[in-house]
């Protein structure tokens, strides 16, 4: 074989393997959508008790919709609210379907449950927002807001409250002295709410979990803790409480935490025949280079897709209000469940 052989072969070698890296690119967490029972209360909570702006509301029917959210319903419609705060994105979904009614979060729901998820909003004052939620009334989950010890030390100095939207869904708001987090939340420009850390999600085996978020859709780990003690039973109300954390990150966005329990034992699965309509729902959106690569893959794992197939949206959406760069319409993509039943939108 002569050299300009060779090279040549290597070339396209050196071609094929990069075009299989970007193809399996995860490119960002840019929102997290949660079902809601009522979008008109839940955006007046958001933009009210929370300094969200909502940047457009929009409607999504036809077939597609249907196709995309996995429900057999000429008469679907889903009212959505696009939400921004900082730099990040929340879709606040309402569904209207004759045959599926969307179920309430159990009352006695706990973060220990796998159906558990919330968004970690960064403050740049605790006590300040704090107070901003107390005058608001908020539901409490944590006693109290509460600053991580010493003992943990990925966590130490890190101070969180929870609290609840009108259904019940967790949010968190998250305060990080100067040597932790994204250095991004040091620069708050005299802003008390900055934006959105991440979304954390009750998992039963953390190996289990990166076999899917890392070897399937290529987030990387970004950091580990192991938090317990008294301040994180305070925080999160579950006696006992010992859970190894951790947090992945695509190349820009929100970023994912996993949140499994070592103690207690007892946290309850998510329901099997959850559906999206249902208010446990969240789903976080993760833009990728090749959407086909993704259901490739997905199908081969085995994985549970909502998704009947890959959905385009693009003549199924009715706006009423400014679009945005961050539009679903012209999209393709596909929601599919991971190991622990938390959905996944897929799309590019």
């Amino acid at each position: 074989m002569n050299s300009l052989l060779k090279t040549w072969l290597f070339l396209l070698f050196s071609i094929t393997v990069f075009q299989q890296v970007i193809a399996q690119s995860a490119e960002s967490v840019n929102r997290v959508s949660i079902t809601v029972s009522s979008l008109e209360k839940s955006v007046e909570f958001y933009t009210t008790v929370l300094p969200f702006q909502k940047v457009r509301n929009y409607t999504l029917t036809g077939k597609e919709t249907q196709r995309l959210f996995g429900i057999r319903d000429p008469q679907l419609s889903v009212k959505i609210a696009l939400l921004k705060l900082g730099e990040e994105y929340v879709e606040l979904m309402e569904f209207n379907s004759t045959q599926f009614k969307g179920r309430e979060i159990p009352l006695d729901s706990r973060s220990n449950d796998l159906w558990f998820q919330h968004i970690a909003i960064v403050v740049s004052d605790m006590e300040k927002a704090y107070q901003q939620l107390t005058k608001h009334q908020v539901v409490h989950v944590s006693t109290a807001p509460q600053t991580l010890p010493d003992y943990i030390p990925a966590a130490a100095g890190i101070s969180a409250f929870y609290f609840q939207d009108p259904d019940r869904h967790n949010l968190e708001i998250i305060y990080f002295p100067e040597n932790k987090g994204n250095p991004k939340w040091q620069n708050n420009k005299g802003k008390t709410f900055l934006g959105i850390d991440h979304t954390a999600i009750g998992i039963d085996q953390t190996e289990e979990s990166l076999a899917f978020y890392q070897d399937l859709l290529h987030l990387k780990v970004a950091g580990n803790s192991e938090n317990f003690g008294n301040e994180q039973e305070h925080l999160n109300q579950v006696f006992g409480a010992r859970l190894l954390i951790t947090g992945l990150q695509a190349k820009s966005g929100i970023g994912v935490e996993f949140l499994d329990y070592i103690a207690p034992p007892g946290g309850r699965a998510y329901p099997r025949d959850s559906e999206v309509t249902d208010l446990w729902h969240w789903h976080t959106s993760l833009k990728v280079s090749d959407v086909k690569s993704y259901y490739k893959a997905m199908l081969e794992a085995n994985y549970e897709m909502i998704s009947s197939g890959l959905v385009t949206l693009d003549k199924n959406m009715t706006n009423t209000g400014n679009i945005s760069s961050d539009a679903s319409i012209n999209q393709q993509g596909f929601l599919v469940r991971g190991p622990d039943g938390h959905a996944i939108f897929i799309y590019q």
